[in-house]
């Protein structure tokens, strides 16, 4: 296989994509905050915002600008440029859930202390599960998408 530049774009792409999504994924699957104490939720929660609330976001702006690249690279292939915008517009779904939805609750999570959090604790915490549950699977559906389009750009 040759190397070109959109062969370069489309492997870092789907490098960030791949971050982000196994980065959710892993929440996911191995962090269910509805069987921790309130104490332990606040600790684990805001541990993992100190961790991964700048990173993700930034990756996730840049598989979304890669994505953009490449749609604009095969602007005159509509299936590829269709399979690329669908991808474009998971990816933005699944950005515009974690900062509408998930990252107001971090900052609330981020200003309890694990002694004494809120007394609806319970109730953000739902809120912010099922919220993550629907980004992961935007973006889950946004990298399949990406995937497609690149092979199908391959072809």
């Amino acid at each position: 296989m040759k190397i070109t530049p959109t062969n370069g774009v489309q492997g870092l792409v789907l490098l960030a994509a791949s971050l982000v999504v196994g980065s959710m994924f892993a929440v996911w699957r191995g962090y269910d905050p509805t069987v921790y104490s309130s104490a332990t939720f606040v600790e684990v929660h805001q541990g993992a915002v100190r961790g991964l609330n700048l990173l993700l976001p930034l990756l996730g702006l840049a598989v979304i600008a890669g994505i953009a690249i490449l749609a604009f690279l095969a602007r005159r292939r509509p299936a590829t440029l269709w399979s690329y915008i669908v991808a474009g517009l998971l990816m933005v779904a699944a950005g515009a859930i974690t900062r509408f939805a998930n990252q107001p609750i971090n900052d609330v999570v981020m200003g309890w202390s694990a002694s004494a959090p809120a007394e609806n604790w319970a109730t953000l915490r739902d809120s912010w599960w099922g919220w993550h549950i629907a980004r992961f699977a935007a973006a889950g559906a946004g990298q399949v998408a990406l995937i497609a389009a690149i092979l199908g750009d391959r072809t």
